[in-house]
């Protein structure tokens, strides 16, 4: 069966990510980077914890595993804020490798009696759950401070000159909004069910907004400002002394360098500003004559072809994320030039739409019509009243076998540590 080996390829590699990702000694694996993030070791066991219970144990928390209760409780991300989980009594690291090799082992005998649809389902949340772990690793470890622990990443394609600040026009119109189990059977429950939008016609960034233009921003005292915020950006702005886009050096002799992984180095111009907050997006729109996107827009934007009326399963059409088309997976460790994927523009023109850079959105996380939670029912459900704004888009470090126009993150408006940047819209009279 092609499905059985291609979900037994997507595990490993996802595995083989996070055994990079942890590959330090023990005292590292233990280090909380910041209050905001768990110890890289309650991550690796978690994601174990997270297979057995799903894959093995069939979502029933009741049934005996592996581990002790008392330990299994460490893992549970509902019953432990990451800024506690340090204070925990979590596994070494040599018992959380070797119990998520015990589990992997498993879930691949498993994985030789797929037999139906949710079969298959579990396994892709599996390796979509894994990859996103991956990210928030690489978070953390952007957030570590010390002699760096990761290179500098792999290269990237050039951009290319005139792209920055240019826009291209989607026209009103109706689409389809969201996927289905058919079209999509790996989709999460909030990107379901796909529903016809009608969207006004608008203009959308043909790129993000790159370092140089938030330069700009920031040289015209934007950061200074009130008229550009909003009311609670302003106070946010204010609270935690916002000058900059997070890991930009703006004082004495490091003053226009930036901190990536422990390097520091030049700010590239040319590359998608990233870790910025919500509300800093927000007041660079203002200021730049502009707004942000719904996500309605940004998906119309990212995946609908008018010229056939129907959605793509990309930007570019149908065929599978390369090195070619999107910055993805995670080893380039920043995001791309802007310009640098031009074979990846979605049918209106728009580029660099899944991969670099999360992009905020105007949108508040809440359920399309006939949202039905799925085998993990916390994974949406609990946060749709909450203060969240929505991301589209991905960043460079996502996986690309879990990344989809559809797909939605969501995070509080005050949070920048993620790759989150922004792509600019505006309304057409």
């Amino acid at each position: 069966m092609r499905q059985r080996e291609t979900l037994a390829r997507e595990l490993t590699t996802a595995r083989d990510r996070t055994l990079r990702l942890v590959d330090f000694d023990d005292a590292e694996l233990h280090r909380q980077y910041d209050p905001l993030m768990s110890p890289l070791v309650w991550d690796l066991a978690h994601i174990g914890w997270q297979e057995e219970l799903w894959l093995l144990r069939g979502n029933n928390p009741g049934r005996p595993g592996l581990l002790d209760p008392a330990v299994e409780r460490c893992y549970d991300a509902f019953l432990n804020s990451r800024a506690s989980r340090v204070d925990l009594p979590l596994l070494s690291p040599a018992e959380a490798r070797s119990y998520c090799s015990t589990v992997r082992n498993k879930a691949l005998d498993s994985l030789d009696a797929l037999s139906t649809d949710a079969d298959e389902f579990t396994f892709g949340l599996v390796i979509s759950h894994e990859n996103q772990h991956d990210e928030t690793m690489l978070q953390a470890l952007n957030l570590r401070t010390g002699p760096p622990l990761l290179d500098r990443g792999a290269p990237l394609p050039p951009g290319r000159p005139g792209v920055a600040g240019a826009s291209v026009l989607v026209p009103a119109g109706e689409f389809v909004l969201g996927v289905d189990a058919v079209t999509e059977p790996h989709s999460l429950d909030n990107e379901r069910c796909a529903h016809v939008v009608d969207v006004p016609a608008f203009r959308i960034g043909t790129v993000p907004v790159t370092n140089g233009e938030w330069r700009q921003f920031i040289d015209d005292g934007g950061y200074d400002d009130q008229r550009w915020w909003s009311e609670r950006g302003w106070v946010h702005r204010q609270e935690a002394d916002l000058r900059a886009p997070q890991f930009w050096n703006v004082s004495g002799d490091l003053a226009g360098t930036r901190t990536r992984f422990g390097h520091i180095e030049d700010i590239p111009a040319d590359e998608p500003v990233q870790h910025i907050t919500f509300f800093e997006a927000e007041a660079y729109a203002s200021w730049a004559g502009a707004r942000l996107p719904t996500e309605q827009e940004w998906e119309k934007a990212c995946a609908w072809d008018p010229a056939v009326n129907a959605r793509r399963r990309y930007p570019w059409g149908a065929s599978e994320p390369t090195a070619h088309l999107a910055n993805l997976g995670g080893e380039a460790l920043r995001p791309a030039p802007v310009g640098a994927y031009p074979a990846g523009a979605s049918a209106y023109g728009a580029e660099q739409m899944l991969g670099d850079v999360w992009e905020w959105t105007t949108s508040a996380l809440r359920p399309w019509p006939g949202f039905t939670p799925m085998l993990y029912e916390q994974y949406s459900a609990p946060f749709f009243d909450g203060d969240y704004k929505v991301l589209r888009g991905g960043s460079w470090a996502v996986a690309p076998s879990i990344l989809r126009p559809s797909f939605r993150n969501w995070d509080h408006p005050i949070r920048r540590q993620i790759f989150s940047g922004v792509r600019l819209a505006w309304d057409v009279a």
